[in-house]
C-alpha cells in the first residue's frame, strides 16, 4: 500500500501545481477576481496535501520538525477542511450573482476556519506525550476517543463541503448558459463524489475500528478514490478555460481534413475550369497541406467547387446521369449516396468532354430542376439549398464518390490526369 501511495500521490501534487501554473496565467488579467483567487488557494492547498500524504515526506516533515504526526495534520488542514472550501467559493462564485456569492462564501470560510481550530486542538491534546509517529494516523489511533472526535470532524468538514459542490454543480450545471462551464461543473461533481467516497472510507474505518476490523484491508480506496477525485476537479474546475480552446483546434483539424478530402476534387475541377480560383498560388502542391487560414481556404475551396460544378454542367449528359443512377440503384446505393454517384458519374463525363473539347451538350440555361432526368442539378441544389455544413457535407459525398469513380475508370482517369497536368494559372476575380 505504501508503494501505491508513493506513487500515486507524488503524481497528484504534480497535476495540482499543473492547474495552479495554468490558472496563474490568468492573475495578470483578474487579478480582483474572488472565483480565480479561491481556485488558486485550493490548488496550492491539494498540492501541499498530496506533497505531505507521501509516505517518504510525511515521515521526512515529522523527523525535521522534531513533532509527530504533525504531517498528518497538514494533510488534513489543508487537503480536506481548507481546500473544500476554497473549491467551493470558487463554484459559489461562479454560480450566484456577486453580493449572493459573497455572503455565502464568507459563512462557508467561517466555519471551516472553526473546524480547523478545532482539529487543532484536539491533535495537539491527542498527541501530547506521544513518543512515536503512526504511519496511518487515523486508522491507527481510531480507538482512542479524541482521535475518533477529530476523524468525525475531519469527515464531516470534507464531506459536507462535498455534497455541498456536487449539489450546486448538478443544479446550476443543468441551467447554465456556456457550454464549457456545465461541462466543466458535472465534471467536478464527480471529482466530488470520488472525494465523498474517501470521506465515506474513513468514517467506515472509524466503525471497522470499534467492530475489531483492520481498515488497512481495504486502504487501496484511499489513495484511488483520492486519485480520480483530483482528476476531474482539475479537469472541471479549469474546463471552462481550455474548453473553448480546444473546441476551436477541434474545429480547425476537421476544416484541415476535409480540405484534403474536398481538394482531390476541386482539383479536378480546377485544371479543367481555371477560372474558379480566386487566388491560383493557392493551387500548388505545398499550398495543399499549407492553407493557412484553413477556415477561410476551405470555404473558399466549397465557392470554387460550386462554380466548377457550375460551369462544367452543360457538359453533363443526360443520358449518363440516368446510366449511373441504374448502376447506383443496381448496387444497392440510396439516399445521399446515390445521389453521390450520379453526381460524381456526370461529372466525370463532363471532365472528359470538356478535355476533349467536344460541344456542350444542353445550354446551362435549360439545367434547372424542372429538366432534371439526369437525377444531378436536384441533388445539387437540394444540397446548395441548406446551409453551409449541410453543403460541405454534400461536396464530401461527391468528392468520395468522384475518387471512387476515377478509380474504377480507367479511361476516365487517364483523361483526368491528363487535365490535371494541364495549366496552373488563371484569372484572379
Amino acid at each position: 500500500m505504501t508503494a501505491v501511495k508513493a506513487v500515486v500521490f507524488p503524481a497528484c501534487a504534480v497535476l495540482c501545481a499543473l492547474a495552479l501554473l495554468y490558472k496563474l496565467r490568468d492573475l495578470r488579467h483578474h487579478r480582483r477576481d474572488p472565483a480565480l483567487l479561491a481556485l488558486l488557494i485550493a490548488f496550492g492547498c491539494k498540492g501541499i496535501s498530496f506533497t505531505l500524504s507521501t509516505p517518504s515526506v510525511a515521515e521526512a516533515v515529522d523527523a525535521r520538525l522534531g513533532v509527530s504526526d504533525i504531517g498528518a495534520l497538514g494533510i488534513h488542514l489543508f487537503g480536506g477542511v481548507a481546500s473544500s472550501a476554497a473549491f467551493l467559493t470558487a463554484i459559489v462564485y461562479w454560480v450566484y450573482p456577486p453580493e449572493a456569492a459573497r455572503r455565502r462564501a464568507l459563512v462557508r470560510l467561517l466555519i471551516a476556519a472553526l473546524c480547523a481550530v478545532a482539529m487543532v486542538t484536539m491533535w495537539a491534546v491527542a498527541g501530547t506525550g506521544a513518543q512515536h509517529r503512526s504511519a496511518h494516523y487515523l486508522l491507527q489511533n481510531a480507538h482512542r476517543p479524541l482521535v475518533a472526535a477529530y476523524l468525525l470532524l475531519y469527515v464531516s468538514a470534507f464531506g459536507a463541503g462535498m455534497i455541498e459542490i456536487i449539489r450546486l454543480c448538478r443544479r446550476y450545471g443543468r441551467v447554465a448558459g456556456r457550454q464549457w462551464l456545465r461541462r466543466g461543473l458535472y465534471c467536478t461533481a464527480i471529482g466530488a463524489s470520488a472525494c465523498l467516497v474517501y470521506c465515506l472510507n474513513r468514517l467506515l474505518s472509524l466503525i471497522a475500528v470499534q467492530s475489531g476490523l483492520d481498515p488497512l484491508e481495504w486502504e487501496l480506496l484511499t489513495p484511488v478514490a483520492n486519485g480520480t477525485g483530483i482528476l476531474f476537479l482539475v479537469a472541471g474546475l479549469t474546463m471552462p478555460s481550455w474548453g473553448p480552446r480546444l473546441a476551436e483546434w477541434r474545429r480547425l483539424v476537421r476544416n484541415f481534413v476535409t480540405y484534403q478530402r474536398l481538394h482531390p476534387l476541386w482539383a479536378a475541377l480546377y485544371a479543367a475550369v481555371p477560372d474558379i480560383a480566386l487566388n491560383p498560388q493557392h493551387a500548388g502542391r505545398l499550398a495543399r497541406f499549407l492553407p493557412g487560414d484553413i477556415s477561410y481556404r476551405l470555404y473558399r475551396m466549397v465557392i470554387e467547387i460550386q462554380d466548377g460544378l457550375l460551369a462544367l454542367r452543360p457538359y453533363m449528359a443526360p443520358a449518363v446521369a440516368a446510366d449511373a443512377r441504374r448502376s447506383a440503384e443496381e448496387a444497392g446505393l440510396s439516399g445521399d449516396r446515390l445521389h453521390a454517384m450520379v453526381q460524381a458519374r456526370s461529372l466525370v463525363s463532363a471532365l472528359r468532354a470538356k478535355h476533349d473539347d467536344r460541344p456542350p451538350v444542353r445550354e446551362s440555361e435549360s439545367a434547372g430542376p424542372e429538366a432534371d432526368t439526369d437525377g444531378g442539378d436536384a441533388e445539387e441544389q437540394t444540397a446548395t439549398n441548406g446551409g453551409y455544413a449541410e453543403e460541405v457535407g454534400w461536396l464530401l459525398h461527391v468528392a468520395r464518390a468522384y475518387i471512387a469513380v476515377r478509380a474504377t475508370d480507367r479511361p476516365t482517369a487517364r483523361s483526368t490526369d491528363r487535365s490535371t497536368a494541364g495549366p496552373t494559372e488563371g484569372k484572379v476575380r
